[in-house]
């Protein structure tokens, strides 16, 4: 391949990859407003984001292997295709149901276009220049991910929230044209023609059902038949999915990986640490919206340190395991992390952002940059070389289905502690029973509750205790999502 066709190749690939992660992170400052604007409940807005978790999570290595086998170019363009399809029908979406089937359709068509966007790259580059591609690859990836929550954040301020997925349009088009005429067809010829779709359908099931019956539990109680009905079946069809993974000769999750210490050990750290960090993206940007009355833009740049950190210091961490090997750093890292999360419960009600919240995003930053790197290596340098890709995509699918799980678990804490805590605080305020049938109505949507309706003069305290109560059930959530980065932590320190 000439260089110009190599070049032109990269950016089709940054650009397709960076569609993706841009629309994790900005929908995350869309939250409020689509809450808004579809009167959502925070099971609803939960929704919005575990959908796209969900089927991203659990296809991931299936996109990666109906690539190898049916053409990286091929999968690749489809995926883009589809997760474009997607994103037009998110933002034409005239109910929250709708969005979240929409979002789902985006997480199947994310799943075929991430894998094929490295893999590209892989086959495009020799040996001498593939290091300056994945690094540039790497680079302009962090750039997008963390300007695009700022402009997505500008997007839905002066147009609307669903400005944010039609963004993907022309940005789907400029990879089209560049795909079709620069990136040449791949496949990996020693592949079998099978894919594991039955894994891929336990996985989804199995995921999706637990993570029903985990929302559901702090709307209707953890004693009601479909809560635990719905853990039980979503946890035996995942047993189910490791045994039928032990048998198929082509798995899409291969089983032998694991009996490498680091790499379980490394896998479980990756569970833990990307799982408490979800939390940030997720309730920072709503507690900043509906209880600090950020912008949208200015919500979007309040996070805006930590991938700088990441990216001005990413070439020191890529030197860390060689300097002084994985353990110190897969310890000390995931102890910042949660030193940062535990910063943000600082966050209350008023406040200066660079008192409350800045010194929480820069310790995060700092903790993940130190990790980050490592934590990559670490998993590929613990199986053969030939089975680096794999190990790679597995521990980037146990990436997403910790932030799905974490959605979903700590979403428990989360409800329940602001319900316990609004119930208290709003029995203080005097109310007429019509009033306190709008606030009852408006209370499932947590910070988002719209309370316009009542007077002024009683409406300011019911915000004053809705707030309040927000606050204090985030303040249990970051604390919660502290103690599991410090086990992260733990898990690093059995790491050799």
């Amino acid at each position: 391949m000439s260089v110009p066709a190599a070049r032109w190749t990269l950016v089709a690939t940054i650009i397709g990859s960076a569609m993706t992660f841009v629309d994790g992170t900005v929908v995350n400052v869309a939250l409020p407003a689509l809450q808004a604007n579809l009167h959502a409940t925070i099971t609803d807005v939960q929704w919005v984001i575990e959908a796209y978790a969900l089927f991203l999570g659990s296809l991931i290595l299936v996109g990666g292997a109906w690539g190898d086998q049916f053409g990286r170019k091929r999968t690749f363009i489809i995926g883009v295709v589809w997760f474009t399809i997607a994103s037009v029908a998110c933002g034409l979406a005239p109910s929250v149901r709708v969005l979240i089937i929409a979002r789902a359709l985006q997480g199947i068509g994310a799943a075929f276009l991430v894998p094929g966007s490295l893999a590209i790259i892989t086959t495009t580059f020799d040996e001498a220049h593939r290091g300056k591609a994945i690094g540039t690859w790497s680079g302009f990836s962090a750039i997008t991910t963390a300007i695009g929550p700022v402009g997505g954040g500008w997007l839905i301020e002066h147009v609307s929230w669903r400005a944010v997925f039609f963004l993907n349009v022309p940005l789907a088009a400029i990879v089209l044209v560049l795909a079709s005429r620069f990136i040449s067809e791949s496949r990996d010829p020693s592949r079998s023609r099978t894919i594991d779709w039955l894994g891929a359908t336990l996985a989804v099931i199995g995921l999706g059902v637990m993570t029903y019956g985990f929302l559901e539990w702090p709307r209707i109680g953890a004693d009601r038949a479909v809560v635990w009905s719905s853990l039980v079946i979503g946890g035996a069809l995942l047993v189910a999915f490791v045994f039928v993974e032990s048998r198929t000769s082509e798995p899409m999750l291969p089983l032998g990986l694991f009996r490498s210490r680091p790499f379980t050990l490394a896998n479980a750290l990756t569970l833990l640490l990307y799982g408490a960090l979800a939390t940030v993206f997720w309730l920072v940007p709503m507690n900043l919206i509906q209880v600090q009355h950020y912008s949208a833009t200015s919500a979007g740049a309040a996070l805006l340190p930590f991938p700088i950190i990441m990216f001005a210091l990413s070439r020191w961490s890529g030197g860390l395991v060689a300097s002084v090997g994985s353990r110190l750093p897969l310890t000390i890292g995931p102890l910042v992390t949660a030193v940062g999360l535990a910063l943000c419960a600082r966050l209350g009600i008023g406040g200066s952002y660079w008192s409350s919240l800045f010194p929480a995003v820069i310790v995060l930053g700092f903790g993940m940059t130190i990790v980050v790197a490592p934590l990559t290596t670490t998993v590929m340098n613990a199986v053969d070389a030939h089975r680096a890709g794999v190990a790679s995509g597995v521990n980037n699918a146990v990436s997403r289905i910790a932030g799905l799980m974490a959605v979903a678990v700590l979403g428990i804490i989360l409800v329940t502690h602001f319900s316990a805590n609004a119930e208290r605080a709003l029995a203080r305020v005097p109310m007429r029973a019509a009033e306190r049938a709008i606030v009852d109505q408006e209370l499932p949507k947590l910070a988002g509750a719209d309370v316009a309706a009542i007077p002024m003069q009683r409406q300011t305290p019911i915000r004053h205790a809705i707030d309040e109560a927000f606050v204090s059930a985030f303040r249990a959530v970051m604390l919660a999502a502290a103690i599991i980065a410090a086990c992260a932590g733990i898990a690093g320190v059995f790491v050799s």
